[in-house]
């Protein structure tokens, strides 16, 4: 996540879905003031700053606009520029399993990526249920509920999607690489019909509200 008070804009991460190379890309031109809250270079140089705010969630580089209410207000969400980028939900699931098989943390869903295969992976309920619960817009609304986002970006359409933001901010650029999973380009071949149809359910908000299909 990136707050900046100089340009007037919020970047919310959600997981797996290039945000990584976005924050890289903003904070090759952050402001001196700009919080920056994750784990890319400059955000660890800057994280003592945070001990400064008290944040009603947890201020991490996934947080929520409810969570950083706080570090920002309210009123200053509704004014600023916000925004954040979404992923095809089936190719965000193949990357989000090879990502936590690399993962040697203790953490449930680790543990999970680690001994099953992807279409078991899939059909556990704990899964299907992270899934169902954390459409990417539960990422842009504040503690009332209330949702903030003037720009979604589609990953796969970036430079369209991203013109709003550009024009914000009065420049352009283009995405980094970074975290780059080791599996094969096509998510499509890690699919059984069964874990496409469960994928289309469990992420049935984000497909419908961004209009992605499988393909």
């Amino acid at each position: 996540m990136i707050i900046s008070r100089g340009r007037r804009y919020i970047f919310v991460h959600v997981p797996k879905t290039g945000g990584t190379s976005m924050a890289l890309a903003l904070e090759a031109r952050a402001m001196k003031d700009d919080i920056l809250i994750g784990d890319t270079p400059k955000a660890k140089r800057r994280r003592k700053r945070l001990n400064t705010f008290n944040a009603r969630g947890r201020a991490w580089k996934h947080a929520r606009l409810a969570d950083v209410e706080g570090i920002v207000t309210r009123e200053e969400m509704a004014g600023f520029f916000t925004f954040t980028l979404v992923r095809n939900p089936w190719d965000r699931a193949v990357s989000y399993y090879h990502w936590l098989r690399a993962q040697t943390f203790d953490h449930p869903s680790v543990d999970l990526a680690r001994a099953l295969t992807f279409d078991a992976f899939l059909q556990d309920q704990s899964i299907q249920k992270s899934f169902r619960d954390w459409p990417a817009q539960r990422y842009m609304m504040d503690a009332e509920g209330i949702e903030h986002c003037n720009c979604y970006i589609r990953l796969e359409h970036f430079i369209q999607d991203a013109e709003p933001l550009f024009t914000h901010l009065g420049f352009s650029f283009e995405l980094p690489q970074s975290n780059v999973s080791d599996r094969v380009a096509d998510y499509r071949a890690a699919y059984s019909p069964l874990t496409r149809d469960i994928i289309a359910d469990v992420c049935s908000g984000d497909v419908a509200h961004f209009g992605y299909v499988f393909g």
